[in-house]
Order: C-alpha cells, then structure tokens, then sequence
C-alpha cells in the first residue's frame, strides 16, 4: 500500500487549507487504494478571517490545531515528517499556503517559503518522490524544484505571471485537468483557482491523485 504524506495549512479557505480540496484529496487517496497521513506545522496562523464576512478577527489560532479539525484530530507535527516514510507528497491549496507556507499573499513574487515546507518539499524533491500541489500551491515551486518547473494555476495571469517571474514554466489549464512536469515528477491542477463546485474541483483533484499514485508505482 502506498503512504501519502498531505499538508494542511490550517483549515479553512481564507486563511488556512481549503477544505473542500483537501477532503477530495484524501477522499481519491484512500479509493485509489493509498493510505495518507497528514501533517502540518506547529505554527501561529498569519492572520484569522471570519468565513461568513471575509473580515480579520484579530484572534490568534494554531494551524496545527486548526488542522486537526479536517484530519479528524489525526495530523502530526511537520517536524515529524520524514520524506524517507512515505511514497508521495500532497498539497491542498487555500490562502493558507499564500500565508503560512509562505508570504506570497503579501509579497508575490518576492515570497520566501516558511523553511520547514520547503524542507519537506526538496525532501521528496530529492529523492525522486512524485509530488501533487493543488490550487495555488505551485507557487512553492519554483523555490522547491528550481527555474523552469512546469505548473499551473489555471488562468490567473496574475500568480502565473508571479510563477513565471520566480523561474517557474506556467501553463494555462482547464479545472478539469492536470499539469504534470514528468521528469521532476511533480504535478498541479486548478483546483478552486477555477472550480465554481465540488463537480468541478473534483474532476482534476481526481487525475492528480491517480497521476502522483501511478508515478509513485
């Protein structure tokens, strides 16, 4: 059985994983015959937003704890990941990669990456591990993988032109769909950079997850 190791950035689409995402996620994992475990780092949230009115709240939240409320209380500490366990690495997108794996929501292009993602990405990066990235997890990797990495985001000229500036290849694709660089073993999908639905973010969610498992294999 294959082991999947999936990041969660906290949980919740404006400040934390995506959860829609990141459900559809382990949900393919585990039909596709995989285990996963997740993870995600020890770590004070950038900022909390309110879901009902996209408002900041001011509080103070632990994106460990927050991700535990995805996981079902079963996720470790990043810290504890260890790249050489597990057969592949998964990315869920929500702001909270664009904020607590790294500041590209306040810095674009001239984004640093929180050192225990990047880490844990040129782990499996270096070892030759097939890796997904959903949403606008690709932003990571041009940091990770190094100049002309193939992802996509979908159509956002915006974050592709980010992508582009970082050393990253970005290629325009449908949210159906995935964008896999075969010989760095890492592929990427729109995900809710373009899905209006679950139908439509599951639909590519669903070919990533089958596309990391068979490079895994």
């Amino acid at each position: 059985m294959k082991k999947v190791a999936v990041l969660l950035s906290g949980s919740g689409v404006f400040d934390g994983a995506e959860i829609n995402e990141a459900v559809l996620t382990l949900l393919h994992i585990s039909k596709r015959g995989a285990s996963y475990q997740c993870f995600a780092p020890d770590m004070e949230q950038m900022q909390v937003v309110n879901h009902l009115n996209g408002e900041q709240t001011g509080e103070k939240r632990n994106v460990l704890a927050e991700a535990a409320r995805i996981a079902r209380g079963n996720v470790k500490p990043l810290s504890e990941l260890n790249a050489a366990e597990f057969d592949a690495l998964m990315l869920p997108g929500g702001f909270g990669v664009a904020k607590n794996f790294c500041d590209f929501a306040e810095n674009g292009a001239d984004m640093k990456v929180n050192k225990e993602v990047l880490a844990i990405g040129k782990a499996f990066a270096e070892a030759n591990k097939p890796a997904g990235y959903l949403c606008i997890a690709p932003v990571l990797l041009p940091h990770i993988y190094g100049k002309g990495v193939r992802v996509t985001v979908g159509n956002d000229k915006e974050v592709a032109g980010a992508i582009e500036k970082m050393g990253g290849i970005h290629v325009e694709c449908p949210v159906d769909d995935i964008v896999s660089d075969d010989s760095r073993l890492v592929v990427t999908t729109p995900a809710y950079m373009l899905a209006e639905n679950l139908v439509d973010a599951e639909k590519g969610i669903s070919k990533l997850v089958e596309k990391v498992l068979y490079m895994a294999a």
